[in-house]
């Protein structure tokens, strides 16, 4: 299994270090940045598997940010806010329907549920090459049973 990647951006030294500590403990790689400009082409140099964000970021805000990486990753990376500054249930709304978050968190984090989150979005797709019998095997299997 290779090993995920997760971009974190934000601006609060305190709250990259908490992300990192927590996400390396369970094994993802981590890349970070500290303004939303720095994150958007980190998106695009390092290819992250999932980007974790404050909303309130310089330079690009993080809303605007997770709606540019929805669009151009075709939705395939998630992205989730977190942030200390918009708190109530209709930023979590906006964010997710008009912006395409995947997920909403206010800080301070419950790290439990939010790494729930982050491991059930970066969870594997099962692999079921290894589990299904090839084609070879198929006809074999039905040759042997059409001659009983």
């Amino acid at each position: 299994m290779a090993e995920k990647k997760i971009l974190v951006a934000d601006y609060e030294q305190q709250s990259l270090e908490l992300f990192s500590k927590l996400l390396k403990a369970q094994k993802y790689s981590l890349v970070t940045a500290t303004d939303g400009q720095a994150a958007y082409e980190k998106f695009y140099s390092e290819k992250p598997d999932l980007v974790v964000l404050e909303a309130m970021l310089p330079k690009l805000h993080g809303f605007d940010l997770t709606k540019k990486i929805v669009q151009e990753s075709g939705g395939a990376v998630p992205v989730i806010i977190v942030t200390g500054i918009y708190r109530g249930p209709q930023f979590r709304e906006e964010a997710i329907k008009n912006f395409g978050a995947a997920d909403f968190f206010e800080k301070p984090i419950e790290p439990d549920k939010f790494l729930a989150r982050v491991n059930e979005f970066l969870q594997d797709e099962p692999d079921y090459g290894e589990v299904l019998p090839g084609s070879d095997q198929v006809l074999d299997f039905l040759a042997k049973a059409l001659e009983n």
